[in-house]
């Protein structure tokens, strides 16, 4: 199956469309993003959709509601989860300014923006 965003004109992603991949394909058997595109422009009568990746093989995220479709980088990116986080633009993913530790089966962590630092989640609650 293929999936398509639907973006509004600001580039945010308001809806996620599943279609049949034989409607991507070409006379000769290659799958064309454009022939997805046309198909749900004349089904839907909405003009702007972009193809995107389930397993997150292409566009870095798979495109949700919200997400927002850079055309420079050429992904989906969602939305920022804290002010001091930066976008990796290899990746289409946010970035802590600081590693999080690694978790245990004792020891679980959460991002705290007041501290710009991870904090370790109390267990025995």
């Amino acid at each position: 199956m293929a999936h398509f965003a639907k973006l509004d004109k600001a580039h945010y992603v308001t809806d996620v469309t599943v279609i049949h991949n034989n409607v991507l394909l070409d006379s000769d058997g290659n799958e064309q993003e454009q022939l997805g595109i046309d198909f749900l422009i004349n089904t839907t009568g909405h003009s702007w959709w972009v193809q995107t990746s389930y397993n997150e093989s292409f566009r870095g995220n798979f495109a949700g509601k919200g997400y927002i479709y850079n055309k420079t980088l050429d992904m989906f990116i969602a939305p920022k989860p804290f002010p001091s986080w930066t976008l990796d633009s290899e990746t289409g993913k946010w970035v802590s300014p600081v590693v999080m530790p690694e978790m245990t089966e004792t020891k679980i962590y959460e991002w705290d923006e007041s501290i710009t630092n991870w904090k370790e989640i109390n267990l025995d609650v």
